[in-house]
C-alpha cells in the first residue's frame, strides 16, 4: 500500500479550519450534506440507527436526521473537538473506525474520504459494519477538482523555481471508486459526479477557503520549501491569464462524486447484465456554478 498522505498533518490542518470558523468556507460541505439528505430521502425505508464519519461540523448528521428517516445518528470524528459533549459520539481516526460489526443500518461519509491512505480497508471496515441490508452513502471530491490550481501551480513553480512539486492531492476517478465498493464486497454499487464551477474574485480568497476547508496540501511528498510572495503574485497572475471570465474573476472546478453500496442480503435485486442498461448516466448529470467572493 502506497502511503500518501502524512495523517498527523491531516488532522492539524483540519483542527486549524474548526478553530478558523469560517461558516462561508463551508459551502463545499452544505452542499455534499443536502445531497446525502435528498438521496436518503427517496429511498423506501425507515433506518433505525446511522452513523456519520468524520463530518467536521455535523451538518450532514443534522439534514439526514431532517429527512424523518433516520432515527439516531452516532458522530464519529478525529477528536473530541468537532464533537457534542452529550454522550452520543465516538472519537476515531480517518482510517481505523473502530466500528462494531453488524451495528448499524446507515453509514454516512461526507467529505473525508479521499485523504484515506487505505481506502480499501476502510470501505471494508464500513461494510462490516453495516447490518444486512444496511446502506452506505459518501461523497468525495474527484478528478477534476481543483484542476486550474494545479495547472497554475505547476506552471508558476517551473518557472520561477526550474521544477515542480506536488502541490495539489490527486483525486479519484469515478470508475475506480465503483470498483472500490465491489472490491469492498458491497452489492449493487452505483457511483455519480456532480460538477461545481466556484468563482472567485483572485487566487487569494481561493487559497483562504481551502485552509478553511482544512483542505491545505497533506501530502508526505509535498515540498518542504516555503513560497514566497513572489511565488503567489506570478501565481496569481497566470490564474487570471488561464482561468478568468470575461469580468475578471477566476474560476475553480470541484467535482465531487457521490457514492452508495449495500450491505448484501439475499433479498436485494440483482445487478443487470453488462450493456443492458438503456440510460447513459452522462444524461444525469448536472453542472453547477457558484460564486464565491
Amino acid at each position: 500500500m502506497d502511503i500518501l498522505f502524512d495523517p498527523a498533518l491531516i488532522e492539524r490542518h483540519r483542527h486549524r479550519a474548526w478553530r478558523f470558523g469560517d461558516r462561508q468556507a463551508h459551502f463545499l460541505l452544505d452542499i455534499a450534506a443536502t445531497e446525502i439528505a435528498e438521496r436518503i430521502a427517496i429511498v423506501e425505508r425507515h433506518f433505525d440507527s446511522a452513523i456519520e464519519l468524520h463530518g467536521a461540523t455535523g451538518i450532514t448528521a443534522r439534514r439526514v436526521l431532517e429527512t424523518g428517516k433516520v432515527g439516531s445518528i452516532t458522530r464519529i470524528e478525529t477528536s473530541r473537538d468537532f464533537l457534542p459533549d452529550d454522550g452520543t459520539a465516538k472519537v476515531a481516526s480517518l482510517e481505523d473506525l473502530a466500528l462494531e460489526p453488524a451495528s448499524s443500518n446507515l453509514v454516512i461519509s461526507p467529505l473525508s474520504l479521499h485523504l484515506t491512505n487505505d481506502t480499501p480497508g476502510t470501505l471494508i471496515q464500513i461494510r462490516k459494519a453495516l447490518k444486512p441490508d444496511g446502506l452506505f452513502l459518501a461523497a468525495l471530491p474527484g478528478s477534476g477538482t481543483l484542476q486550474e490550481l494545479r495547472d497554475v501551480l505547476l506552471a508558476t513553480e517551473a518557472e520561477l523555481l526550474g521544477g515542480a512539486s506536488p502541490r495539489v492531492i490527486p483525486f479519484a476517478d469515478v470508475r475506480d471508486i465503483g470498483a472500490l465498493l465491489q472490491r469492498a464486497g458491497f452489492a449493487l454499487p452505483v457511483t455519480d459526479t456532480e460538477t461545481y464551477t466556484v468563482r472567485y474574485d483572485s487566487i487569494f480568497p481561493l487559497m483562504r477557503d481551502l485552509r478553511a476547508m482544512g483542505m491545505a496540501n497533506p501530502l508526505l511528498g509535498r515540498s518542504r520549501t516555503p513560497l514566497t510572495r513572489l511565488f503567489f503574485m506570478r501565481a496569481a497572475e497566470i490564474y487570471a491569464q488561464r482561468y478568468s471570465d470575461a469580468d475578471g474573476r477566476i474560476r475553480a472546478t470541484f467535482s465531487i462524486i457521490y457514492m452508495s453500496g449495500w450491505a448484501p442480503h439475499e433479498s436485494q435485486q440483482k445487478p443487470l447484465k453488462p450493456g443492458s442498461a438503456n440510460v447513459r448516466l452522462a444524461d444525469v448529470l448536472k453542472g453547477k456554478n457558484l460564486d464565491q467572493s
